[in-house]
């Protein structure tokens, strides 16, 4: 809870010069008071350890980042307010796992949306790790709508996994095995939309609300 101590380590800011490390490029940390307000959705911590000083992009030793965390938790305020402040969308740790794996092994479909409309990419860092799969295994059917809807390859077969059907299949998720057969293919409709919504870039598909566009076709940009 928001009253409680921020952390181990207490809720002064690092000193950089200790935890910077040249050869990584990020800050290095066994463990923050940030990854621990990250992961128990402890909001107001979080908001005021950042006021403090504290960077959102620290990392531990295995590169696991507070937003890795608090998308592993399921909490997407947490999540926003660490994409706010510029968390890396896309960090990667050594597992291969990004916080959009993690969102979907929690199954927490608003930390999915939040994340790709922050640019994550649906597909996998490395076949060790893959969203989709990841969804399809646990039954997170909101999950695999929302990584369709922005280009997951539902057919993706890695090797030691399969497809995302098939893990569906093998673990008894019948909603999802009914939504990946109703998905089928991106169709070029899908494909067209995906591209013209990545040219307005991050958190800009607000603009297209003001084009000289048909309402239809407005509709169709922004997937509504």
């Amino acid at each position: 809870m928001d009253g409680e101590p921020p952390g181990r380590n207490g809720g002064k800011p690092p000193d950089m010069r200790l935890l910077s490390n040249p050869l990584m490029g990020d800050i290095v940390s066994d463990w923050s008071p940030v990854h621990e307000a990250a992961i128990h959705g402890r909001l107001l911590s979080l908001r005021s350890l950042i006021n403090q000083g504290w960077p959102v992009n620290v990392i531990t030793a295995d590169r696991v980042s507070p937003l890795h965390e608090a998308c592993l938790g399921g909490h997407p305020s947490c999540a926003n307010m660490l994409l706010r402040h510029g968390a890396q969308v896309n960090g990667v740790t050594v597992d291969w796992h990004t916080p959009l794996f993690n969102a979907c092994v929690s199954g927490s479909h608003e930390c999915v949306n939040l994340l790709l409309q922050y640019g994550a990419s649906p597909h996998p860092a490395s076949d060790l790790a893959s969203p989709i799969h990841e969804a399809a295994k646990r039954g997170h059917v909101e999950c695999i709508e929302s990584l369709v809807a922005h280009g997951g390859d539902i057919d993706q077969n890695i090797c030691h996994l399969g497809t995302p059907l098939y893990l569906a299949c093998e673990n008894l998720q019948v909603a999802c095995v009914r939504k990946l057969l109703e998905s089928g293919p991106s169709s070029l409709m899908q494909l067209c939309r995906l591209r013209i919504r990545k040219c307005f870039g991050i958190q800009q598909h607000h603009k297209i609300t003001g084009l000289s566009l048909p309402e239809e076709l407005k509709r169709f940009l922004l997937h509504i």
